[in-house]
């Protein structure tokens, strides 16, 4: 089993010869297989869809949602404009899903089994898990502590970036201070939907009255279009670190920090060894989260860390790991997106926030968010680049699906465990932030 790799070239073995084959014979392919048998799968899922005959279940969801997303994410990488400045695949997976949901496109059966298999079912669970556990195995431990130690200043720069940028321009464009901060800044940055906007209207609602559910229409808005600008600003970012080398790591968060990506050949039994030791990690951390007052993503990034710092691993199971970590990444993500479109995503609420003047300020709390994790990042010794991706964009996107969108649109899937301590960790920090605020404001 082979790794689907990013070089400018790869290779087939045909009658016991390799051919090189560039990426403009490999763009006539859509996940590794020629067009026209792609399009044959295609064909095959479409017709069980539409005639309702689409098995139940994960199989069908799974297969709606490979054939689906791979193809959407085949195009808008490929697109103009989409694939430099939108973030390519990435958007058009999670925004062409959720407009065939919007459009009425998808049959009502199918999409509600997407959302169970999403949410419930626990797919975006199980590939987070995958990476996480992965990609923190598989980085050097010393400069794993190097790092954790710092990270949480960029943390801290990315939500007084926000705040401060949201506020002034909000000032400009007719808001009060407290709807810049309070309904517009706070939800951006707090976490998603589950782990902020949730627990944020409970706590707005004890704290200022009113039903949650007042509170929810009012912070929902606020948090889907940021989410939408991070993944755009992730793309860009990843433009800008091309052109300013000197900027970006190449998803290095800093000098001397690498993903050991080691010339090893696949071993199926190691990656369900890998597989394993995913569900396990992630097992734990739930259950130490229903006595812990932490998210289980956060208590499982600290168990994992503290596996890999103190060397008890074994190494085959590091090694396994690392493989299914790359084997989810690489045939999972663009399914994984077009999920996130039909289940996490909904245009009607994006629309609906569409005025200039919110649109301006939340603009403001994304590029906040950039400026003060980049400039904090960099006095950490991070690179700005990969600092503002993750302690900045990280924050302010929708949780852990815009995790997986951000890092997608910006090529740095395996910056996901700081991801995620930004998303879990920073969005605990802004709960108590909103807690501390209100009184003030």
């Amino acid at each position: 089993m082979g790794q689907v790799n990013s070089t400018l070239a790869f290779k087939e073995e045909k009658g016991g010869k390799e051919k090189v084959v560039s990426n403009q014979n490999r763009s006539l392919h859509i996940f590794n297989i020629p067009i026209l048998w792609f399009l044959v799968f295609t064909a095959i899922t479409l017709v069980s869809l539409y005639t309702g005959n689409l098995p139940g279940g994960m199989i069908g969801t799974l297969l709606v949602m490979m054939v689906l997303g791979e193809l959407l994410g085949w195009a808008g990488d490929r697109t103009p404009v989409v694939k430099t400045f939108l973030g390519g695949g990435a958007i058009i997976a999670i925004f062409g899903s959720a407009f065939m949901v919007y459009a009425g496109l998808l049959p009502e059966e199918t999409v509600t089994s997407m959302t169970d298999f999403m949410k419930s079912g626990g797919f975006l669970n199980f590939y987070i898990a995958a990476l996480i556990t992965g990609s923190i195995l598989g980085m050097n431990s010393e400069v794993l502590v190097k790092v954790g130690l710092r990270y949480f200043l960029p943390i801290f720069g990315a939500v007084a970036g926000a705040v401060i940028i949201a506020g002034l321009l909000g000032f400009l464009v007719g808001f009060t201070l407290q709807e810049a901060i309070l309904v517009i800044t706070m939800p951006i940055m707090g976490g998603g939907m589950g782990a902020g906007a949730v627990p944020m209207s409970q706590i707005y609602s004890e704290m200022m009255g009113n039903e949650p559910s007042y509170y929810i229409s009012m912070l929902v808005p606020a948090l889907a279009l940021g989410n939408v600008f991070a993944i755009i600003l992730a793309s860009v970012l990843d433009m800008i670190g091309k052109k300013v080398p000197s900027l970006s790591g190449n998803g290095q968060l800093m000098k001397g920090f690498t993903y050991e990506k080691t010339k090893q050949k696949y071993n199926v039994e190691k990656m369900g060894v890998g597989l394993l030791a995913a569900l396990t990690f992630f097992a734990v951390g739930t259950l130490l989260g229903t006595v812990l007052p932490l998210h289980p993503y956060a208590i499982m990034i600290i168990l994992v860390a503290a596996a890999k710092i103190s060397n008890i691993i074994p190494q085959n199971v590091v090694e396994g790991a690392s493989q299914w970590y790359q084997f989810v990444a690489s045939n999972w993500t663009f399914a994984l997106l077009f999920g996130i479109g039909v289940a996490y995503t909904d245009l009607n609420t994006v629309l609906e926030a569409l005025t200039l003047q919110y649109i301006f300020t939340v603009f403001g709390v994304v590029l906040g968010a950039i400026i003060g994790a980049a400039i904090l990042g960099k006095l950490v010794g991070f690179y700005p680049i990969e600092s503002a991706i993750t302690a900045g964009l990280c924050m302010a996107n929708m949780g852990g699906t815009g995790d997986v969108a951000v890092l997608s649109a910006s090529k740095r899937m395996e910056l996901m465990p700081f991801a995620q301590i930004s998303s879990r960790l920073g969005g605990a920090l802004i709960l108590l932030l909103a807690g501390l605020i209100i009184p003030l404001l």
